[in-house]
C-alpha cells in the first residue's frame, strides 16, 4: 500500500544552461516537501534553483547517504526530488533500479530535466581540452608552430577517409580535425596580446556564413548554385578590398592545388585559352597527368617543382594584366 510519498530524481544535461528545466521538473521542484543534492551548492544547477526562491538541501554521505536520505523521505509520505550531478550519478541510479524491483510503499519516477541540443558535446570538448592545457605537461608546451605539423597530417588523413568511403573512419578523422581547431582556439586564449577564444572562432564563421548567404538569411535571389558562388565572390570582393584576384591563395599548397586556384582566379583576368583541348573526358585526366609525372621523372625534372614555377609565371601575367 503506497504511504504516498514520491521520489523524482532529476537528470539533466551539463550542456545545458543550469535554469532552463522543462516544465514538468519545475512542477516536481515546486510540489515538493524536500529538494536534495550532493556536490555542493556552488553547482550551478543547484544556484539555478535557489534562486528561484527554493531551497536545496546538501547531502554528502556518497550513494548510500543520498539513498538513505531519499528513502527515509519518501517512507515518511513526503514528496523528495533529487537534483543528479554531471555525471548522472549512476551509482544513484542502480540504487534506484534494484528499489523498485523490491516494489517499495512509495512512488519512484525518474525524469529528464533538460536534454542535449545539437552540437552540446562541443561542449565537453572545450572543457576536456581546457583541463588537458592546464594539467597535462605537453599540452602546456605546445604552441600554434609546434601544432601545425599535426593540422597537416590530420587534414591529409581526413582527405585519404573521404577517398576510401569508409564514413567511421571518416568521422574519427574530422575529430581529431576538430581538436587541432580547439587546440589552437584554447592556445590563443593564454595570449597577453591578441586572445580569442572557440567562441569568437565559432562566432566569426557564423557571421561570415550568415553574411555570405543572403539568399538565405536575406532578400537576394540565387537561382541555382551558380549564382550562389557568384554572390559569394562578390561579398567576399567587398569584404576583403584586395588589390589583385590572386590575393588570398596560400602559396604554401601542393602545387596541384595551387595550380588550380590560381587558374581559376586568373580567368577573371586572362582571355581564355579557345586552343583545342587534348583531353576530352574526365576519365582522361588522371592517366595523362600521371603521364607527365613520368616523364618529368625520366627527364630527371622535379614535377612538383616545375609545376609550381609554371604556375609562378601564370601569376606574373596576371599581376601584369591587372596593372596595365
Amino acid at each position: 500500500m503506497s504511504s504516498g510519498g514520491t521520489i523524482t530524481v532529476v537528470l539533466t544535461s551539463p550542456r545545458v544552461a543550469p535554469g532552463l528545466l522543462t516544465r514538468a521538473t519545475w512542477q516536481a521542484l515546486e510540489a515538493a516537501d524536500e529538494i536534495g543534492a550532493a556536490g555542493g551548492p556552488d553547482r550551478p544547477d543547484v544556484q539555478a534553483v535557489i534562486g528561484s526562491g527554493l531551497v536545496v538541501t546538501q547531502v554528502e554521505a556518497g550513494v548510500s547517504g543520498a539513498w538513505t536520505w531519499l528513502s527515509s523521505a519518501a517512507a515518511d509520505g513526503r514528496q523528495v526530488v533529487w537534483l543528479t550531478g554531471d555525471d548522472g550519478e549512476p551509482g544513484l541510479l542502480r540504487a534506484v533500479s534494484d528499489e523498485l524491483v523490491r516494489e517499495p510503499s512509495y512512488q519512484v519516477e525518474i525524469i529528464h530535466g533538460s536534454y542535449d541540443v545539437p552540437g552540446a558535446r562541443l561542449i565537453d570538448l572545450v572543457r576536456v581540452m581546457d583541463r588537458l592545457r592546464r594539467n597535462c605537461p605537453w599540452d602546456q608546451e605546445q604552441t600554434h608552430e609546434s601544432l601545425a605539423k599535426y593540422l597537416l597530417e590530420e587534414t591529409y588523413e581526413t582527405l585519404e577517409a573521404i577517398d576510401t568511403g569508409d564514413l567511421s573512419h571518416l568521422q574519427e578523422e574530422l575529430g581529431d580535425l576538430l581538436l587541432q581547431v580547439a587546440f589552437h582556439s584554447r592556445i590563443a586564449e593564454d595570449n597577453p596580446d591578441e586572445a580569442f577564444t572557440i567562441d569568437d572562432v565559432a562566432g566569426g564563421i557564423v557571421e561570415k556564413l550568415v553574411r555570405r548567404h543572403p539568399h538565405v538569411f536575406g532578400t537576394v535571389d540565387a537561382a541555382d548554385a551558380a549564382a550562389v558562388e557568384a554572390n559569394w565572390e562578390t561579398i567576399k570582393a567587398a569584404e576583403k578590398q584586395r588589390s589583385s584576384v590572386l590575393e588570398g591563395i596560400p602559396l604554401a599548397l601542393p602545387a596541384l592545388a595551387l595550380a588550380d586556384k590560381v587558374l581559376g582566379r586568373s580567368a577573371k583576368v586572362l582571355p581564355s585559352d579557345a586552343a583545342t583541348p587534348s583531353v576530352t573526358s574526365a576519365d582522361q585526366i588522371g592517366p595523362e597527368l600521371l603521364a607527365i609525372v613520368r616523364e618529368a621523372r625520366r627527364l630527371g625534372v622535379d614535377a612538383e617543382q616545375a609545376l609550381r614555377q609554371a604556375v609562378g609565371e601564370l601569376a606574373d601575367q596576371v599581376r601584369a594584366a591587372e596593372t596595365a
